[in-house]
């Protein structure tokens, strides 16, 4: 079998970089072979929050590849020029491109690497090549939509599958309701329950505040429930000195921090990134409350100091049991329908890795985002987005993303350079190991 020098799991914004970076190094006469497996089956960007105004919360420069090569083909700026819109972007006066066209910048990047990139693929299992008393190759299997398994072997592998929903656990039972839905999937669900007249929104943060202010203008008949256990909504922090914690150099003082004053760092700043929409769409949603009172009419509530104690499925809908905090008292509402801006978690590549943790300790990453592995384990695997514990909360963001994929590069040629110069090339077959 064909052996990649990298295989890539997920083909979002953190592995397109990446791949931008290996094919620059190729050109600068540094060659690998690598390979990405995305499951979807074209390229999409959080599609189903593609709302109208909807605009970026980080600078256009920190894309693909600016932080790291500012003279990329592949940075925003020249898509623009590409595009034949750069002087008209110059007009607007911003640094925060809307959604809808930083997903095109992106879909144009990936565009490039369509030749090594194998679409509607999900990757089932991750499995050890062993040869001796030594881990040498990985082999990636994933399904198509036929069901057809498709098995390839790797010296290396990169994970950066994004976040899966997070559902809190007084959902847990009714998670599979049609009625129920993540803001994952807000605008292919939201079309199921157009006639819905009661509407529950659950988050404190950019997404939930996004998703009211979608339905407050989809309907005037509808009326939203805004739920957060929360006092009031506060505004993410983007003051220049509070920014520079998203800086590339303040990734090398979380990783140097030692362990137990990390959490101290992440909990100082979590409002930088979670439960903190912009400032302006806070004010248009105090707006939307306050024509309310000018027009003496309560169409929406928002239920601040609320917790959801539980959620059960009716005939009816949706019956929350919440938890008013403000009087310590409990109260029943029913929803036609709800939807959970409840955020991410961001440990599925876990159960990918399952087959490997004998030999990956406690998954635990050096400072170029590489598992530690067991000495007998010689492929490097690497976490893309999984990593904001060790190395801060720019980790989830395309903040870091150009700087972190030449970190990844440089680790990926060490390991290439070690591997070269080890005992020659084995042939393996396609059976299972």
């Amino acid at each position: 079998m064909k052996i990649f020098d990298l295989i890539g799991i997920g083909f979002g914004p953190s592995n397109i970089a990446l791949a931008i970076t290996l094919e620059e190094k190729k050109q600068a006469g540094y060659p690998t072979e690598s390979f990405f497996i995305e499951k979807q089956p074209s390229f999409a960007w959080h599609a189903n929050m593609m709302l109208d105004n909807a605009h970026m919360q980080v600078s256009f420069l920190k894309d693909l590849a600016t932080m790291r090569n500012p003279a990329s083909h592949f940075t925003f700026i020249n898509y623009l020029h590409e595009k034949s819109r750069l002087q008209d972007f110059i007009n607007l006066k911003t640094f925060f491109p809307s959604r809808r066209e930083f997903n095109d910048y992106l879909a144009w990047a990936a565009g490039h690497f369509d030749h090594c990139c194998a679409y509607g693929e999900e990757v089932i299992e991750v499995l050890p090549e062993k040869f001796s008393d030594e881990i040498s190759l990985l082999r990636v299997r994933s399904r198509d939509k036929r069901q057809i398994v498709h098995e390839r072997l790797t010296r290396s592998l990169v994970i950066s599958i994004g976040g899966q929903p997070r559902i809190p656990e007084s959902f847990a039972q009714i998670k599979d309701d049609p009625r129920v839905f993540h803001s994952n999937d807000y605008l292919k669900q939201i079309k199921q329950h157009a006639q819905a007249r009661k509407i529950a929104v659950v988050g404190a943060g950019q997404s939930a505040s996004e998703i009211f202010m979608d339905l407050h203008h989809r309907s005037d008949a509808t009326q939203i429930d805004l739920i957060m256990r929360a006092r009031s909504i506060k505004p993410s922090d983007d003051s220049p000195f509070v920014n520079e914690i998203f800086n590339t150099d303040f990734t090398d003082f979380v990783f140097n921090t030692p362990e137990q004053e990390r959490g101290r760092i992440l909990g100082e700043f979590w409002h930088t990134n979670y439960a903190a929409p912009d400032l302006v769409l806070i004010e248009q949603i105090y707006n939307v409350f306050y024509q309310q009172k000018v027009a003496d009419i309560k169409r929406h509530r928002f239920l601040r100091r609320h917790v959801v104690r539980k959620a059960i499925a009716q005939s009816d809908g949706i019956q929350f049991t919440l938890h008013d905090l403000n009087d310590d008292r409990e109260k029943t509402s029913t929803y036609d329908a709800v939807v959970l801006a409840t955020g991410y978690h961001r440990d599925h590549y876990k159960s990918l890795l399952a087959p490997l943790m004998p030999y990956l300790k406690d998954c635990s990453v050096n400072r170029q985002y590489r598992i530690n592995s067991a000495p007998s384990f010689k492929p490097a695997i690497f976490l893309q987005g999984a990593c904001e514990n060790s190395h801060g909360l720019s980790d989830t963001l395309l903040s870091v993303t150009a700087v972190r994929t030449d970190e990844i590069a440089q680790e990926l040629m060490n390991v290439i350079n070690q591997s070269n110069s080890a005992q020659p090339q084995r042939t393996v077959t396609s059976a299972l190991a």
